[in-house]
């Protein structure tokens, strides 16, 4: 059984770019609280990992969002909030097929705990922590924003599409060109920011900053239109 769930681990590890050196981590962070209490002899539940990744979390977001998103603290608060939710949280885990991973007492197996979004949130934040734990910041925050900028980029394709309201005002005067410009861009591939200047004709009209080019190609255009008092 040990060296099943060994394997399983094994698994686990190439699913999310990361091999531990300190394997109880990991062990820790797949092992719910009811199996836990069932088993007893020493063993530990994930629970307080769960409580350090909550934690690892919020900062490694919020860090994120501060670099990235040019918003007002409000939005920010809100989009950091989107991110970290238990529904967002079960979403990442369910992509990592995390359920099939859990060590669960009989109870809960029954009961269909493998699917349930609480454990599978908190099951994801204990593993944040094993990584943070084991690794430090660099390998929590890699393994976490590979999420949330999927995350961010399929959420801003259901944005308001400032480019194209931007694209409908200018056509009506032919004569007139818009083109986006990328000024500058910064930080590590999986941390990158972008900033782009919108012109019209040659003039500055707007300026974005986002996590991706497109992202900061409409806030751009959201500048270019308040601008215009739209």
């Amino acid at each position: 059984m040990y060296q099943t769930h060994c394997a399983e681990a094994s698994l686990l590890e190439k699913s999310i770019g990361y091999t531990f050196k300190n394997k109880k981590y990991l062990d820790i962070a797949l092992t719910h609280s009811s199996y836990a209490n069932e088993v007893k002899k020493g063993q530990t539940s994930n629970e307080r990992q769960e409580f350090l990744g909550d934690a690892v979390l919020s900062i490694i977001v919020s860090d994120y969002l501060f670099h990235t998103c040019h918003l007002a603290e409000g939005e920010l608060t809100k989009l950091r909030a989107s991110m970290v939710c238990e529904k967002s949280l079960c979403g990442f885990a369910q992509k990592l097929e995390l359920g099939k991973f859990l060590k669960l007492g009989r109870g809960e197996e029954m009961m269909g705990g493998r699917e349930r979004p609480s454990i599978l949130a908190d099951a994801f934040e204990a593993l944040l922590a094993a990584i943070y734990l084991d690794g430090g910041t660099d390998p929590a925050q890699q393994f976490v924003l590979h999420f949330v900028t999927e995350a961010l980029n399929s959420r801003q394709a259901s944005f308001t599409d400032y480019k194209t309201m931007l694209q409908e005002i200018t056509q009506k005067n032919p004569e007139e060109r818009l083109t986006y410009v990328l000024v500058d861009e910064s930080g590590p591939d999986h941390e990158k920011s972008f900033v782009v200047e919108v012109h019209l004709n040659s003039n500055v009209i707007g300026k974005g900053i986002g996590g991706s080019k497109k992202g900061a190609e409409q806030a751009a255009a959201k500048e270019a239109l308040k601008l215009m008092g739209l």
